[in-house]
């Protein structure tokens, strides 16, 4: 397991405790998907309930995996075990990163503009230097807007334990700029 993808996980564990306790709840889950869904106004309600979808099977897959106790409680360590194990999680990042990225696509085009894309990065609580540096990595165009795809498969790689030196890595170091 790589070291960047480690750094990612802590990152991201942080930013999902949207309450701060130092553990996640399926409240942490909703509370998230409601600050992102608020980011994009322009979101079609379809969009929106399969980026609620994504977070809420998120949440569950954790929780049926690791929440032994049934507490609805989940530590950094148990989250870490999880999420670095692809065979364990890989279905419900998969349905999770289509329905992210493509919450974003407000137009239909296949393609998600800078503003919609930090908005709904700043909803899951990421810096704006790291958020512009991996719009940047990942190509924008004349119109400054990025590709779906690029950005989902983005999302997949920040997950998979065997990757680093990556664009997602972006969004975990310190911030840029």
């Amino acid at each position: 397991m790589r070291d960047e993808a480690v750094n990612r996980v802590k990152v991201v564990f942080t930013l999902f405790d949207a309450d701060g306790n130092g553990v996640l709840e399926s409240g942490d889950f909703d509370l998230m998907s409601s600050r992102v869904a608020a980011a994009v106004p322009d979101a079609d309600e379809t969009r929106k309930n399969a980026m609620r979808a994504g977070f809420t099977r998120y949440w569950n897959t954790l929780a049926g995996e690791l929440d032994a106790d049934r507490d609805g409680r989940i530590t950094y360590d148990e989250y870490q075990a999880c999420v670095l194990s692809p065979e364990r999680f890989e279905g419900a990042i998969g349905e999770f990163a289509a329905s992210f990225a493509r919450m974003g696509d407000t137009d239909g085009s296949g393609r998600v503009a800078r503003p919609v894309f930090t908005g709904m990065l700043r909803g899951v609580g990421f810096d704006p230097p790291n958020i512009d540096a991996l719009f940047e990595a990942l190509g924008p165009d004349d119109a400054d807007r990025i590709a779906v795809e690029a950005w989902e498969a983005e999302i997949r790689n920040f997950y998979a334990p065997d990757k680093g030196g990556i664009p997602a890595d972006l969004l975990a170091g310190s911030a840029v700029g």
